[in-house]
């Protein structure tokens, strides 16, 4: 946890990303990424130069899908919880028969969550994106649409009192999933029929072969990344 608190702290650092005051709205999906990132800021929240506030959100996409865990998790933390019921994944599947729906459903998701946020006076919404999230986004990018993007740190939302932050960025999977299981985190499991079958897990899979080959890529893309004065990536946006 330490380790992961210190990347947490330079990401705050180097992005300007939580305020003293602030009232940051976490989206917890029910994978080990938001769970851990929810608990890291808990702990986080009471050391911080900065002192902030940490509240738990969740949509849920359909059934099943049984918050009872997090909510006795949030409770443990001394953290608010709130869930919003929604029929996501019948829209996505059933009615609109999507075969790649993982862009729609993650643009739908967070303005589910911005709205929620705003609506429980959050002014931050902090996303569970890890380091490897980021660079896997790069690669579908580059690979799928001919340009260079991925995840920014911070996220200007077009409701100016919101920003999307992303405070794990610097932290590799391996970590994540280490706290995950020394904490032993409520994991909901993810009721998505397109789960493990999408374009984001081929790209997983691009990069662990890349990286056996190439055993610094990890780093090297991630110092790249954050070369925002040559590459451009990383500096600030607004929302698209």
């Amino acid at each position: 946890m330490k380790r992961l608190l210190g990347d947490i702290r330079r990401a705050d650092t180097d992005f300007d990303m939580i305020h003293r005051g602030d009232r940051v709205a976490v989206g917890v999906s029910g994978g080990k990424d938001s769970l851990v990132l929810l608990r890291a800021l808990a702990v986080y929240s009471r050391f911080a130069a900065k002192p902030f506030e940490v509240v738990g959100i969740t949509l849920k996409p359909g059934e099943p899908f049984d918050t009872t865990p997090v909510r006795a998790m949030c409770e443990e933390l001394g953290v608010e919880y709130h869930v919003q019921e929604s029929d996501l994944f019948y829209q996505l599947f059933e009615v609109r028969k999507e075969t790649h729906p993982c862009a729609l459903c993650a643009r739908i998701r967070r303005g589910a969550l911005l709205r929620m946020a705003a609506e429980l006076n959050c002014n931050k919404l902090a996303l569970g994106h890890h380091r490897e999230d980021v660079e896997e986004t790069l690669l579908m990018s580059l690979l799928h649409e001919a340009r260079l993007n991925t995840f920014a740190p911070v996220t200007h939302m077009d409701d100016p009192t919101i920003d999307v932050i992303r405070p794990m960025i610097y932290t590799p999977e391996k970590d994540v999933i280490h706290i995950a299981r020394k904490f032993n985190v409520p994991v909901v499991k993810n009721p998505c029929p397109a789960d493990g079958h999408t374009t984001r897990q081929e790209m997983k899979d691009l990069l662990d072969e890349l990286s056996v080959r190439y055993p610094q890529l990890r780093e090297y893309l991630l110092t790249a990344l954050k070369d925002s004065s040559r590459y451009g990536l990383w500096q600030k946006e607004d929302a698209r």
